[in-house]
């Protein structure tokens, strides 16, 4: 087991299964020493989306809420990396993740939300988790869930 999946496991998690995209795309793709994840939904350890992780903020999601899905979000990028690398100790380092978090016009606490996606990154990277990002207020995300969220790593 990679020091990387240790990490997770001590955090309580375990990767799951990759998604498999849904429309013409690719999960991930390499280009030298980088790696693009597409975005990846907030689906749960139970391999579906809560509802509690459909919807708004401002509207009928809440920030603790939005923040989990935001880490299962996170996950999802870790498997996909996986899948990509075979090994996650490959990653160097995550230079970026970019949120896009489902919200009503006048909500503006994105930030608090997408710490969920960050916060996971840094538990289970270290130092390497510390990365660039932006955090988007769209209208509406696929499948009515509240955030997705893209990764670019480093890696061997």
């Amino acid at each position: 087991m990679s020091a990387i999946e240790s990490r997770l496991r001590e955090l309580g998690i375990t990767l799951p299964t990759p998604a498999v995209p849904v429309a013409n795309y690719v999960p991930f793709r390499r280009s030298g020493n980088l790696l693009i994840i597409a975005g990846q939904l907030c689906i749960g350890p139970d391999g579906t989306i809560a509802e509690k992780h459909k919807g708004k903020l401002g509207a009928n999601v809440s920030v603790e809420d939005a923040r989990e899905a935001a880490k299962f979000c996170a996950v999802n990028l870790l498997a996909q990396a996986k899948a990509a690398l075979g090994d996650l100790d490959r990653i160097g380092a995550c230079l970026r993740l970019g949120g896009f978090i489902a919200s009503t016009p006048d909500f503006t606490g994105h930030a608090q939300v997408m710490n969920g996606a960050s916060d996971l990154m840094v538990g289970a990277l270290g130092e390497a988790g510390k990365h660039a990002r932006t955090t988007i207020g769209v209208p509406v995300l696929p499948g009515d869930v509240v955030v997705e969220v893209d990764a670019m790593f480093e890696v061997s």
